[in-house]
């Protein structure tokens, strides 16, 4: 018996959601690593803490990396913010208890660089690339 198709289904669209269009914005920092800890810190930062990381994805914070410099001891830690408010989302963090106990951990492991002050110095962003275009340019690169 013949039966009628259902009705194609109902395209959705949405209204622009002003936070698609936030910008992203690249956060560098450093501190130096104190030499008897270095084994240390990558333990604790090969498990790093669920609430911890729930923390930084719920401040808008992503693609988070850190680096080590054996010959100097210098972290250099990376990400992308993609918020709107980043005082406010680092008032968050801060304020987050599992986060201080995570901070009261680690700041023993660095030389802070200033008293009473959280862990990684920010820096500024001298140079922007765009990797695409030089890696079209770097033949050698491929």
């Amino acid at each position: 018996m013949w039966k009628p198709h259902a009705p194609p289904p109902t395209r959705v669209t949405k209204s622009p959601d002003p936070e698609s269009k936030r910008a992203v914005r690249r956060i560098a920092q450093i501190v130096k690593l104190k030499p008897e800890f270095v084994s240390k810190y990558k333990e604790v930062h090969a498990a790093v803490w669920p609430e911890v990381l729930e923390q930084i994805k719920a401040c808008n914070i992503e693609d988070y990396s850190i680096f080590h410099d054996p010959g100097t001891g210098i972290l250099f830690a990376s990400f992308k913010y993609v918020g709107n408010a980043y005082a406010s989302d680092m008032e968050r963090m801060r304020e987050n208890p599992k986060v201080k106990e995570w901070w009261a951990m680690t700041d023993g492991f660095q030389e802070v660089n200033v008293p009473k002050s959280h862990r990684l110095r920010d820096i500024a962003r001298i140079a922007d690339v765009n990797l695409r275009f030089v890696t079209e340019l770097c033949t050698w690169c491929s």
